[in-house]
């Protein structure tokens, strides 16, 4: 190989290693469980969208923020009382793909592999509010 074919490789490597987008659908980190088929690869069909995220706003402001906190920081009143603590939301959903968050939202965490005192929400919230959640999670300041 020449070395302007060999520039011209290693230019077009970096340049499409240097575009490629975050997985959106898939966890990243091995420590955390995987995720259940009927959820794996959903993709959120209103990431970015102004009015599901306001929406999504006003549905964790009434179920979520007494826990999670205003601004996803996990520390809302009633994080104090719980075993684990809520985790801070506006860090820790970055690097987590819409399944995982789709799953987790649905399933809760009472069970394990998760222990925690998050409640399914998947008897009270249809998919498009789990959506419209997630959208607003994703629209938070880290």
């Amino acid at each position: 190989m020449t070395p302007r074919y060999f520039a011209l490789f290693i230019f077009v490597f970096l340049l499409a290693a240097c575009s490629a987008q975050p997985p959106t659908t898939s966890v990243a980190n091995p420590d955390l469980p995987s995720i259940p088929s009927e959820y794996a690869g959903k993709k959120n069909p209103m990431a970015g969208d102004a009015a599901a995220i306001e929406a999504g706003q006003e549905t964790y402001n009434v179920y979520c923020s007494s826990c999670h906190g205003e601004t996803g920081q996990g520390d809302g009143p009633a994080a104090a009382s719980l075993d684990p603590k809520p985790k801070p939301l506006a860090i820790t959903e970055a690097g987590l793909g819409d399944d995982y968050l789709y799953w987790r939202i649905a399933e809760g965490g009472l069970t394990a592999p998760f222990n925690s005192a998050m409640p399914a929400w998947k008897n009270l919230f249809n998919e498009e509010k789990i959506w419209q959640v997630i959208a607003y999670l994703r629209a938070l300041p880290q």
